[in-house]
């Protein structure tokens, strides 16, 4: 499985790599731009990212402050947000496809551009919006992209990067989340077409998608070589969006399950090979881990920030909250452990631009993040004391929505199953007998 992965990694990329001398290396700059709630002044000191960069995340930023947080209040109440006029907004603009190749609406940047775009999302006032953009330029789209027929490309990719349509990504099921392999839903060889049973849960723009990358069995061979992914349109007659998912948090973005009932679609909607569908999916996944690092780096900048301000006007006993060792002391720990974080992620991103394989790093990476997620956002909502616990504290938000990073795109325990199969030390399951 490693070696099919590494050999699929080292293929040139399709689109334009934009490199120092020939390689992405870290660079260090007395400039800074400043925009809107985010730290790029942080950003440019020893950090990955150019004047280039910070540009495009300065625009994004723009559009964000604009078109996006002045209304996620009302979004996060209503339980959901109109996706098909934020998608066409950031396509317009460029965002939905920063590394694709401009042949189909991308802006032809390497992938270090997708993760600058990817941490300035970080600064929209709620986890659920960066989340639902991410499935679309980031999850649902990269083998389509990468491996996909160039009929494929113009019907699903071109469309989803000028946000024309909204994408899901439909790999869990109820008995199968982070357990890939385990999935039951099937495709069926009709005639020219596939027929596809079963259901996927917990998908992300369900309820609002235009189509689906849909991971299936296409055989009855091992279950990392019997797997395809194929593009469904989510009209198509059998498809059932069965109910929206209540969720302790992400409101803003929806959330569905979905049935399959004797779907038929053509055999060309195939992404790539048959039985590849695993190991794009691990691919995609990769992606995946990297943008939910990006996208939470100014979330906890942000409780930390908000938090320090707090509790600098907030008095208890004579003197304000801050002054208390414990708390300024705390919120220094959990910067630091910050900017460890990003350390860790700006060096995945490098050695990915270069072609290398990252899967222990952005493992590594999805875990801290997910456990620093927790970690700050119950430290700061504990110093806003008994405000912290309402839901006009944006500390509360930040608090439910980012629980989901240990659970989603992998759980920390498979996080700590990769890391420790690259270390050589996971147990080798028994072989059972027959």
């Amino acid at each position: 499985m490693a070696s099919r992965l590494a050999a699929l990694i080292s293929k040139p990329q399709r689109w334009r790599v934009c490199r120092l001398a020939g390689t992405v290396r870290y660079r260090s700059t007395k400039q800074s731009v400043a925009t809107g709630g985010s730290s790029q002044s942080d950003c440019t000191e020893d950090g990955l990212f150019t004047e280039e960069h910070l540009q495009l995340r300065s625009s994004l930023n723009k559009l964000i402050e604009k078109e996006i947080n002045p209304y996620v209040d009302e979004w996060e109440e209503a339980k959901s947000f109109p996706a098909h006029e934020v998608f066409k907004k950031l396509g317009n603009a460029g965002f939905l496809g920063v590394n694709k190749p401009t042949e189909y609406g991308g802006l032809g940047l390497d992938f270090s551009y997708s993760m600058a775009a990817a941490e300035e999302l970080g600064s929209i006032n709620c986890g659920g919006i960066p989340m639902a953009v991410g499935v679309q330029s980031d999850m649902a789209t990269p083998a389509l992209s990468r491996f996909g027929s160039e009929e494929l490309k113009r019907q699903f990719l071109e469309p989803s990067i000028k946000g024309d349509v909204v994408a899901c990504l439909g790999v869990s099921e109820a008995g199968a989340g982070s357990d890939v392999a385990s999935i039951k839903t099937t495709a069926v060889k009709k005639g020219g077409d596939y027929v596809i049973n079963g259901s996927k849960m917990w998908i992300t723009n369900g309820m609002q998608a235009d189509w689906i990358c849909l991971l299936v069995n296409t055989g009855q061979g091992p279950a990392h070589q019997n797997k395809s992914l194929i593009c469904v349109p989510m009209d198509t007659k059998g498809v059932v969006r069965a109910r929206k998912i209540n969720k302790i948090g992400m409101w803003s973005s929806d959330t569905a399950e979905l049935f399959f009932e004797d779907v038929r679609v053509p055999q060309k909607y195939l992404i790539g090979e048959e039985g590849m569908g695993f190991t794009y999916q691990m691919l995609q996944f990769q992606e995946e881990r990297m943008l939910a690092i990006a996208a939470t780096l100014l979330p906890l900048q942000k409780c930390i920030r908000e938090t320090a301000k707090y509790t600098s006007e907030r008095k208890a006993f004579g003197q304000p909250i801050l002054n208390n060792q414990s708390v300024h002391f705390r919120l220094a720990e959990l910067e630091t452990e910050i900017e460890l974080l990003r350390s860790l992620h700006y060096r995945c991103i490098a050695m990915f631009v270069q072609g290398h394989d990252v899967t222990k790093f952005a493992s590594m990476g999805k875990l801290k993040a997910g456990r620093l997620a927790r970690e700050v956002t119950d430290s700061c909502l504990q110093f806003w004391g008994g405000m912290g616990f309402t839901s006009e504290a944006l500390i509360s938000r930040f608090y439910r929505d980012f629980r989901l990073l240990s659970i989603g795109g992998g759980a920390d325990e498979v996080m700590l199953s990769i890391i420790c199969k690259y270390m050589n030390i996971l147990p080798k399951m028994p072989i059972k007998k027959k």
